[in-house]
């Protein structure tokens, strides 16, 4: 098991928290459609059963990698949740990304904020520390290879 770092943090806490949200999410908004019925939750953020269940299986996923691959989940996530900031501020205000994916301007600043902690998260973790690192494999592949003469 590799030792903590900033991306190994970011995909756990992270991840937890956006299981959290998308079950939470489903207590506001269950329905499916073009975009289906749209709540705010806690009267922010809209969300309906396609942005709840895209939340539970990011989440889900950076608690599955945390411990293997968290620099890259960190990495590939922040920069998704940037370029859909992104998308979301040019559509601006209330809108539906592909036709059925509800965005508001705050989800558009969590997104941009999640996604900003993902990248420096991910720029912070030296590559081998995000998992078991090129240096690790290096070592027992030699230990492997020794010959006996």
């Amino acid at each position: 098991m590799a030792g903590p770092s900033p991306a190994r943090l970011y995909a756990t806490l992270v991840g937890g928290v956006l299981v959290v949200a998308g079950v939470v999410g489903f207590f506001y908004s269950s329905s499916f459609g073009s975009p289906g019925g749209v709540e705010g939750v806690f009267g922010l953020l809209g969300v309906n059963g396609w942005h709840n269940l895209f939340h539970i299986g990011t989440g889900a996923l950076g608690l599955a990698v945390a411990n293997r691959a968290a620099r890259r989940y960190a990495l590939w996530l922040g920069s998704a949740y940037v370029a859909l900031a992104a998308w979301g501020f040019v559509l601006g205000g209330e809108a539906t990304l592909l036709g059925f994916f509800p965005i508001d301007t705050a989800d558009d600043v969590l997104h941009l904020v999640l996604g900003v902690l993902g990248v420096a998260a991910a720029l912070a973790t030296p590559a081998a520390s995000g998992g078991r690192g090129g240096a690790a494999r290096r070592g027992r592949g030699r230990r492997r290879r020794r010959s006996r003469r």
